[in-house]
């Protein structure tokens, strides 16, 4: 049997790693635009499009250094008021300027609360970037100057344009989010797979081992904390410029930053891929719910019952999905794909 196994899995066609990707991509660019309706676009698509990079960011700092982390949303709130502030106050700035550099700030913010990661591991940690969501919700909501003294703290986004471009309408948006998740997760792929990656890798293993073995630890979980934070900076200006369109700290409370956390749960830690399956699960699942529980409850409960139902059923089905599948959405993908391509053989 193992044999045939082998003899089957040696005749498969073996194609480039690159092909699906790709083929997403254009699928994504060429097609989505043509057929989405305004709803996929502003309840599905950029919503998932920036949890997913978040994701991203997060699972480098946490699935590949193993350093844990419950200040993402202070970061993507760092990097929405920062892109914000750069591109009111920098005249001439372009708008991809104040996203790099306001990924930069949300970096430098990163590094200051990742030295706690020098001396504290695991919980203590946790507790310790914990800090920085409530330091950063307090600051950018005692000092108006980042909301440029705007008495309710809520300001308009600026408009999106691009070498002139405009980028106003739902599918404008959508491309400009698509465009900078693209890139930025291409870079991700490759900084994982590389000599830093492996590092990060070898630290959360055992980060004694690593130090015997030459890694410098303390230059590479801060370099973790500093890549991570920027990319989850980047995902908080298209949550506020792209999907909100408006920049405000309840936008990034703590439920936002555990709703990463468990995106990268739920999708699979150390997995590119598994942010973006956790977070289509994130975004979709609880739309799903909502739709149904109010179909079939709505003339019994009210919207804040029907709504408190959704969330208990979420966490209860999490719950059983962690039980079931503990290494997240990616694991099981890659078990049904296996099965498949199999099944397919055998025929």
């Amino acid at each position: 049997m193992a044999v045939i196994t082998s003899d089957l899995t040696s005749a498969a066609p073996v194609l480039p790693k690159w092909i699906a990707p790709v083929l997403l991509l254009a699928f994504a660019y060429g097609v989505v635009p043509l057929i989405g309706s305004s709803y996929l676009f502003e309840a599905i698509l950029l919503p998932f499009l920036a949890l997913g990079l978040a994701g991203v960011g997060l699972n480098i700092l946490t699935g590949y250094a193993g350093q844990v982390s419950l200040g993402s949303a202070a970061f993507m709130a760092t990097g929405a008021f920062a892109a914000y502030n750069f591109n009111l106050r920098v005249e001439g700035l372009p708008l991809i300027g104040s996203i790099v550099l306001a990924g930069i700030v949300a970096s430098a913010i990163g590094i200051v609360f990742g030295l706690p990661s020098l001396r504290l591991k695991g919980f203590y940690l946790a507790v310790s970037t914990l800090a920085a969501q409530f330091f950063v919700q307090w600051a950018l909501t005692k000092f108006s100057w980042f909301s440029n003294d705007s008495a309710s703290g809520v300001i308009d986004a600026p408009r999106l344009s691009i070498g002139g471009v405009a980028l106003d309408g739902a599918v404008g948006r959508y491309l400009f989010a698509l465009t900078i998740v693209s890139i930025l997760t291409f870079l991700a792929h490759r900084l994982v797979t590389s000599q830093t990656g492996r590092n990060f890798i070898a630290i959360r293993d055992n980060e004694t081992a690593a130090r015997i073995i030459g890694i410098p630890v303390l230059k590479t979980k801060l370099l973790a904390f500093a890549i991570s934070s920027f990319i989850i900076g980047v995902a908080g200006v298209i949550w506020a410029f792209a999907y909100l369109r408006t920049v405000e700290p309840d936008g990034f409370d703590l439920d936002r930053s555990f709703q990463i956390l468990f995106i990268i749960i739920i999708g699979g830690l150390a997995s590119i891929r598994g942010a973006f399956f956790g977070a289509a699960l994130i975004v979709v699942f609880p739309l799903g719910l909502s739709r149904l529980g109010g179909f079939l409850l709505g003339d019994v409960f009210d919207s804040g019952v029907l709504d408190m139902s959704q969330r208990i059923v979420l966490g209860a089905l999490i719950i059983l999905f962690l039980i079931l599948e503990p290494d997240g959405l990616v694991a099981l993908w890659d078990r049904v794909r296996r099965r498949l391509l199999l099944a397919w053989q055998s025929t």
